[in-house]
């Protein structure tokens, strides 16, 4: 065995769970090693959620540009280079690495590139052997012990067994494709198959998504039609419908046979295969922590998609560095938060809703308040978005977006919150930070709004 080298503190996995995590721990004092596998920054930088919005700016562009052309005050052509877009993507990845790699070297971290594997793991000993990232033959291996180790792996694709799933791509393939397909079939109806759907579309792709059950079965009624009906227009949604075979150029259902190339996009799963030997898991297969972030062995923590609930960014990295300062010795406890979501179309969708996501003895999201608006002494309002900024042409197609807001009359706090605008992510986030505050109704009198704006919260808290 190689020489055993000794760090107070570890942490598997370089997303953002793990990269906030290692860099509190640094903050405060404590010597800690990242290990990454990849490549630092996790899904989130490298193939999920800015990737997408890289290209959404771009079908943004391209849609307001086609609606210009429709109103008759701009003429011309746009000729879409798609693999020079994903090239220049690529060469921002890069900056995005650099800079998350310096700010963790910055508090004296060692950062390792390569993957870990956990050969023991006693209450009072942890060893970890890495086996380093290198093109050559003769990778380097290095053994390590440590005090504490927090397992930050995240979750990876959930791939359906369909017969010829080989033919299809994934999120993870978007930016190595050299030519845009002509048609496009995408299995899948959460928040990722939608935006990945509407990109395609814009950018010229006949799309089909198909859908085991219900698309966006966890957005409010309201928000779903406006969505399926004025936003995702040019793509064709089968609901309940099964896929039973993937070809290379083609997608079989139970509701029949659609050309084209199949992606698929049907959700993610704690990746937890490292630990599932050495500490206890969830039935989901997520490891199951106290609200110290702590598993079933005392030393290891565990923090980010690996643990389940929500799978967000914002989610991941709070828990990251509630685990790192436990770690630490500073204890403090994770605590259930209302959580803003949004979903990045041809105009900004962003929601949010009273709702008890922790549960330790098996952290998943709890649906107990879904239902909550048939509740007699909640009453919604709703309001078309504003013409501001981003929406002043949509006015002419009556598509501004829409806001609605419930409020419990009782107490007079706001249940949930809905809006489709430009801007919707920057106000929910707000609002729902005012929630978690307890504010009333009555406290956005005094409010003043900035003007223009697109999201219509305000005209409703003010009525």
């Amino acid at each position: 065995m190689s020489e055993i080298k000794k760090v107070k503190n570890i942490v598997i996995g370089g997303g953002p769970a793990g990269r906030l995590a290692s860099l509190e721990l640094g903050k405060l004092g404590e010597e800690t090693l990242l290990i990454e596998k990849g490549n630092i920054g996790g899904t989130c930088c490298n193939e999920g959620c800015m990737v997408v919005c890289a290209l959404s700016d771009i079908s943004k562009f391209m849609n307001n540009f086609k609606r210009f052309e429709n109103l008759g005050f701009i003429d011309g052509n746009i000729n879409f280079d798609y693999k020079t877009a994903t090239d220049k993507v690529k060469e921002t990845q890069k900056i995005f690495r650099k800079i998350n790699q310096r700010e963790n070297e910055s508090v004296n971290n060692t950062i390792i590139y390569g993957e870990a594997e956990i050969i023991e793991a006693k209450d009072d000993e942890i060893i970890i052997k890495i086996k380093t990232n290198d093109n050559s033959e003769d990778a380097k291996e290095e053994i390590y012990k440590c005090e504490k180790l927090l397992i930050a792996t995240g979750a990876k694709k959930s791939i359906p067994k369909i017969k010829g799933v080989d033919f299809a791509i994934t999120s993870s393939d978007i930016l190595n494709i050299d030519k845009l397909p002509k048609s496009l079939n995408i299995i899948g109806g959460g928040i990722i198959a939608t935006e990945l759907s509407n990109l395609f579309s814009s950018f010229g792709c006949k799309v089909n998504m198909i859908v085991r059950t219900e698309a966006l079965k966890d957005l409010d009624e309201d928000v779903k039609e406006y969505v399926v009906d004025i936003l995702l227009k040019n793509i064709t949604i089968y609901e309940n419908t099964n896929t039973l075979e993937i070809k290379e150029n083609s997608v079989i259902t139970d509701k029949g046979e659609f050309e084209g190339k199949t992606l698929i996009a049907t959700g993610r799963v704690p990746n937890t295969k490292l630990v599932e030997n050495f500490i206890e898991l969830n039935q989901d297969g997520s490891i199951k922590v106290n609200e110290f972030l702590q598993s079933s062995n005392k030393n290891i923590y565990a923090a980010g998609d690996c643990i389940g609930g929500m799978n967000l960014t914002p989610i991941a990295r709070r828990e990251g560095i509630c685990a790192a300062r436990n770690m630490a010795g500073y204890l403090n406890k994770i605590e259930n938060i209302i959580v803003p979501q949004a979903l990045t179309l041809d105009l900004d969708v962003s929601f949010t809703k009273k709702v008890n996501d922790y549960n330790f003895d098996n952290k998943t999201n709890n649906d107990e308040n879904k239902n909550e608006n048939k509740n007699d002494k909640i009453i919604d309002l709703k309001l078309p978005g504003l013409g501001g900024p981003g929406a002043f042409w949509r006015v002419l197609d009556l598509e501004t977006g829409m806001t609605k807001v419930s409020i419990n009359t009782e107490t007079e706090e706001i249940e949930k919150i809905c809006s489709i605008s430009p801007t919707s992510g920057e106000t929910t986030a707000y609002l729902t930070f005012l929630m978690n505050n307890k504010f009333k109704k009555d406290d956005f009198d005094d409010y003043l709004e900035i003007h223009p704006s697109n999201d219509a919260y305000y005209p409703i808290l003010k009525s």
